[in-house]
């Protein structure tokens, strides 16, 4: 299955472009990238009733007209709120909905943002949703423990760990250095790193690499971040270009993937 994930460039978000109105992490975004062929990276919320939902943020406020906190809603709630930027009108989408839309037809690249204390329910939530799921799929997180916790449940999807040189925002310097240093790695076993383009040559980064395993990097949003990700990774999280040529993404390609 990694073979398929790392097979073709992957679409950051979906193929999303605000000043067309396709809202990132959208219906619109990911229709165009399966069209063009390309694998969707998306991310991944707990509601307070414990349902995974395709959403980046913990607060509505930046991608919707409401307000507040992803843990707040439940489920239902969220598939009435729209996406302020998508010109559809696009709503939040379920999980289980993104995995009927796409159906197999492109790999998909599932990031879980962490939940701290309900780190547990998350990855229950989200093993119950793909456990009959037939295509192509992969989990990721920048917090070990949901990947333990996906270890935990023994399912087939391969794991990955998303590194990058900075401290997240919250966490000590001594967690900071752990992370970057893939200190967890005989916990955690992942598959394969997703990494940060101007975090690649961390040694870590660079060891995991020299013994065979796979690395993704994002994202790639310029010809010069392209260069550099093709020399010292093995796949590509694009936004904003062509990532193939590494030139600017033309507007009415977009345009006419998402109306056809």
């Amino acid at each position: 299955m990694l073979k398929q994930i790392f097979a073709h460039p992957i679409a950051h978000r979906g193929l999303h472009q605000v000043a067309h109105g396709i809202a990132e992490n959208s219906k619109a975004a990911f229709i165009a990238a399966i069209v063009n062929r390309f694998g969707i990276e998306c991310d991944i919320q707990l509601t307070g009733d414990d349902q995974a939902i395709v959403f980046h943020d913990e607060k509505l406020d930046r991608l919707t007209p409401q307000s507040g906190m992803v843990a707040d809603i439940s489920a239902g709630q969220a598939s009435h709120i729209p996406l302020k930027e998508s010109a559809d009108h696009d709503h939040i989408l379920s999980f289980q909905q993104l995995l009927a839309l796409v159906d197999g037809r492109v790999p998909l690249i599932i990031e879980l943002k962490s939940q701290e204390a309900r780190n547990a329910q998350l990855a229950n939530a989200v093993h119950h949703a793909a456990k009959d799921y037939m295509g192509v799929l992969c989990f990721k997180s920048f917090d070990p423990d949901l990947i333990r916790q996906l270890n935990r449940l023994k399912d087939k999807w391969p794991k990955g760990i998303v590194v990058e040189r900075e401290t997240p925002e919250g966490k000590s310097a001594a967690t900071g250095f752990a992370l970057r240093h893939l200190l967890h790695l005989p916990l955690t076993r992942p598959d394969f790193l997703s990494c940060d383009v101007d975090s690649l040559d961390l040694p870590a980064v660079r060891l995991y690499r020299a013994t065979g395993r796979q690395v993704m990097s994002w994202t790639i949003n310029s010809k010069a971040r392209l260069e550099k990700a093709k020399a010292e990774a093995d796949q590509v999280v694009f936004e904003d270009i062509d990532p193939t040529t590494g030139s600017p993404l033309p507007d009415q390609r977009v345009k006419e993937l998402v109306s056809n």
